[in-house]
C-alpha cells in the first residue's frame, strides 16, 4: 500500500500529456497473505519469547500494546495468550481479515498505513517482519520511527526489527526460493538493484475448490538503511534507543536489526 506513482505509456518520453497517477497494487493480497499465514510463522515464533520478556512490565500494569504489521496474527496470538491487551494493525486488508479470524481476544484489529496514519498512544509498540522496511525510502522510515517513538507513553517502550544495509550486501546473487505444499506453492526471485534496495518477485499458486490453480504475482520493494544512525534520528524524542541483533536469545537472519526505545517515567 505504497504511495501512488506516475506511469507513462511506452514511447511517451515521460511528458506531461500522460501523467495520471496509477496506484500500486497493495502488498500481501489475499493469496500471498494466506500462504504467509500457512507456511511462514517461524519468524514470529522465534521472536516472541524475547518480545514477551521486554513487555513483562507492560503486562504487569495492564498496559496496551500496539502491534504494527500484525499480518495474520502470528505474533499477536503470542501476545494475547500471554495476557496482553493488544491493538493489532496492518497495511494489508487481507492480513487484517485473517487476523480477525484467527486471533480471538485481541482488543482491536485495524488497517493502519505507515508513515502517515496516526498511531494511537500505547504503553508499547512492537513489530516483527521488517515492516518499516516496506516504506518508500529512508526519509519515510525515519518519519515512521519518529511517529512510533511519539506514540510511546511514559515508562513504555518500542521494539521493532528492520533491514540494515548489510541485508542487501549479503544477498546479492541469492538463489531463487521455492516451496510446494498440497494446496499452495510459492516461488521467490531476489534482486538487489542498489545498496539501499532489496526486491522480492513473488509468485503464488493456490488451489481452488474445484482442484484448479490460480496464480498471483507481487513485487515487494524493501528500503535498506544504516540502522546505526537510528539513535541519532530519534535523539530528540525523549527515549533511550539502542540497536541490537535480536529481541532476546533468538538468532535473526544476518542483516536484520532490532531497534528498542525506552521512555522513562512513572509506570
Amino acid at each position: 500500500m505504497r504511495s501512488p506513482v506516475t506511469v507513462y505509456p511506452a514511447g511517451s518520453g515521460g511528458g506531461l500529456r500522460q501523467s495520471r497517477p496509477v496506484p500500486r497494487r497493495p502488498y500481501y493480497r489475499p493469496d500471498l497473505a494466506l500462504v504467509h499465514h500457512l507456511g511462514f510463522g517461524s519468524h514470529a515464533d522465534a521472536c516472541a519469547p524475547g518480545i514477551l520478556a521486554l513487555l513483562e512490565p507492560v503486562r504487569a500494569r495492564g498496559g496496551v500494546v500496539l502491534e504494527l504489521g500484525c499480518g495474520s496474527g502470528l505474533l499477536t496470538r503470542h501476545l494475547v495468550d500471554a495476557g496482553h491487551r493488544v491493538v493489532a494493525t496492518d497495511a494489508s486488508p487481507a492480513m487484517v481479515a485473517l487476523a480477525r479470524r484467527h486471533v480471538p481476544g485481541v482488543e482491536d484489529v485495524r488497517v493502519l498505513v505507515l508513515p502517515d496514519d496516526p498511531l494511537p498512544p500505547a504503553d508499547a509498540v512492537v513489530s516483527v517482519g521488517h515492516v518499516l522496511s516496506y516504506l518508500d525510502d529512508e526519509a519515510a522510515v525515519e518519519r515512521a520511527l519518529r511517529a512510533v517513538a511519539r506514540a510511546v507513553r511514559p515508562a513504555g517502550l518500542f521494539a521493532v526489527d528492520l533491514c540494515d544495509l548489510e541485508w542487501g550486501a549479503l544477498r546479492r546473487g541469492a538463489p531463487d526460493f521455492g516451496r510446494v505444499e498440497d494446496d499452495w506453492a510459492i516461488v521467490t526471485r531476489f534482486e538487489v538493484p542498489s545498496p539501499e534496495r532489496f526486491v522480492r518477485h513473488i509468485t503464488t499458486f493456490v488451489r481452488n475448490g474445484d482442484g484448479s490453480w490460480r496464480r498471483d504475482d507481487e513485487r515487494h520493494d524493501n528500503v535498506l538503511v544504516d540502522t546505526a544512525a537510528i539513535p541519532e534520528w530519534l535523539a530528540g524524542e525523549g527515549l533511550e534507543v539502542t540497536v541490537a541483533s535480536s529481541f532476546g536469545a533468538e538468532s535473526l537472519p544476518a542483516g536484520l536489526r532490532v531497534v528498542v526505545g525506552r521512555r522513562s517515567g512513572p509506570s
